[in-house]
């Protein structure tokens, strides 16, 4: 075999490994979501070694997506860290043979506490198993691993446990895309759905018009907001805008009559806008849904507080 073709091996073992937990995943699965759904308190995870390794993935993934989630390893807590626990707690303990010392050693600690135990192992027949009060089955048939020795279906296996974990449970609590927003504010969704409308408007030197200007005159108001289009307004009022779609329309239909016209003879009188607390995720949407490049940014009253243009939506 090529070198590449050991990788394209390993690949194949390691997503066949996953798909054999399909026939595994039974009502522990179930409850264990239930378990964690009811907690009062936060998920501790705790491994060692590898499994630690993917432990504190799962934990970071529990964490982004709306369950209170943290790694401890089981070591530290001979050295003070058990004072991070209470009986609110849930604790998700991963050991892919169930056997590993240091984490057995861990668990009557956790039994003392009355915590009830999650346990994530590829042996149903493990200690860690018999001590669980739900037991998740990530077993796999063979690593992916020449020698069969070192973590590799294992670990991946676990690791897509933990995100099916993660899954449900979002599922299970309607998390929405803003809440995910909340958790990741320095990310482009977060952006995207924390920032507003009043965040980003443009607000200076806007290109204002009055409905009875001559488009002459209305052509240089355009052309110095470099926003593309005129905004009319009446009595403090928005009466409607242009755009220079609408100048260039007007142009080829009334050509040398052009000039004897007004604003108020092409514009458009509903245009697009928001509020100012308007999300900048829902002002793509109504940009893309009438396709247009710019929306008006009001109060209660319709009257002009901004403008924001396409380039503004992408952060």
């Amino acid at each position: 075999m090529t070198t590449k073709e050991y990788a394209i091996q390993c690949l194949k073992d390691e997503a066949q490994a996953i798909l054999d937990l399909i026939p595994l995943m039974d009502d522990q699965f179930d409850k264990a979501v239930d378990l964690i759904m009811d907690c009062p308190g936060k998920v501790i995870v705790t491994g060692v070694g590898k499994s630690g390794h993917i432990g504190a993935k799962i934990a970071a993934t529990l964490a982004s997506t709306g369950t209170p989630s943290f790694f401890i390893n089981p070591l530290d807590v001979y050295h003070g860290d058990l004072g991070v626990m209470s009986a609110n707690d849930v604790v998700l303990a991963i050991s892919n043979s169930g056997q590993t010392d240091e984490l057995l050693r861990f668990i009557p600690m956790v039994l003392h506490m009355q915590i009830p135990i999650i346990g994530m192992s590829g042996n149903p027949q493990s200690l860690l198993a018999k001590y669980s009060t739900y037991h998740l089955n990530v077993s796999v048939e063979k690593e992916a691993c020449p020698l069969n020795l070192a973590p590799t279906s294992s670990t991946t296996a676990t690791l897509a446990m933990g995100d099916a974990l993660a899954i449900a449970l979002m599922e299970k609590r309607n998390f929405q895309p803003q809440d995910f927003a909340q958790f990741h504010p320095g990310g482009e969704l977060g952006k995207r759905l924390l920032t507003t409308a009043q965040d980003v408007m443009i607000t200076e030197n806007l290109p204002l018009l009055s409905a009875d200007m001559h488009l002459g005159q209305a052509i240089i108001h355009v052309s110095k907001g470099k926003l593309g289009l005129g905004v009319a307004i009446e009595n403090d009022c928005i009466a409607g805008l242009i755009t220079d779609g609408d100048i260039r329309r007007a142009m080829e239909k009334w050509q040398a009559e052009f000039f004897n016209h007004t604003v108020e003879d092409i514009m458009t009188r509903t245009p697009k806008t928001v509020g100012p607390q308007a999300k900048i995720s829902e002002i793509q949407k109504l940009m893309n849904k009438h396709k247009v490049h710019n929306v008006l940014v009001v109060d209660e009253g319709n009257h002009l507080l901004g403008i924001v243009d396409r380039y503004a939506c992408v952060l």
